[in-house]
């Protein structure tokens, strides 16, 4: 078990912000033992070029990121999912699909940055919170002890990991 690869979908409505930024953060941080994926239930049209330059500022993956819809990755012949958490409270209150596997689900719900309205500044302050908070999310995700927990034992973990309260101004978890 210590040569696989988990996989991690993120979704989120519209996959143009918060799911993409939590596919980048993924797979950077899963140093090639966790792939991060992204879908939405509606997805926009392009990705949000906040979410774009917050990736960059710190060397994190764009090329590739795409709105996509979750429909990909419950068609025959996708990835299979080991992970699949909702970031955003619209996507976890839809009825998603079916997906192969039944991959360990938990919501992780993140202030949506796309609806932050004021001037570039704060706008993107908003999406430098969602990265933090993400961010945090995600590496005490990865330090889990996942191949030694039971399915029980892992589903409360994430849950726990989603209710986490993040201090946006700090970027810590309470």
């Amino acid at each position: 078990m210590a040569d696989h690869v988990y996989n991690v979908l993120f979704l989120c409505t519209g996959n143009s912000a918060r799911s993409i930024l939590a596919e980048s953060l993924m797979d950077h941080w899963g140093r090639g033992r966790f792939r991060g994926f992204s879908a939405g239930s509606f997805p926009r049209g392009a990705v949000r070029p906040e979410a774009l330059k917050v990736l960059a500022e710190p060397g994190m993956r764009t090329e590739g990121l795409r709105p996509k819809s979750w429909d990909e990755f419950a068609a025959p012949g996708a990835p299979v999912m080991d992970f699949v958490f909702t970031v955003c409270d619209q996507a976890a209150g839809e009825v998603c699909p079916v997906w192969p596997g039944r991959p360990v689900t938990a919501h992780w719900g993140i202030p949506d940055p796309a609806a932050v309205d004021g001037s570039e500044a704060e706008r993107m302050l908003a999406f430098r919170a969602a990265f933090r908070a993400l961010e945090t999310r995600i590496r005490l995700f990865l330090s889990l002890p996942i191949a030694s927990l039971d399915r029980l034992a892992l589903t409360r973990k994430v849950e726990e990991i989603g209710r986490l309260r993040t201090d946006t101004a700090e970027g810590k978890a309470s």
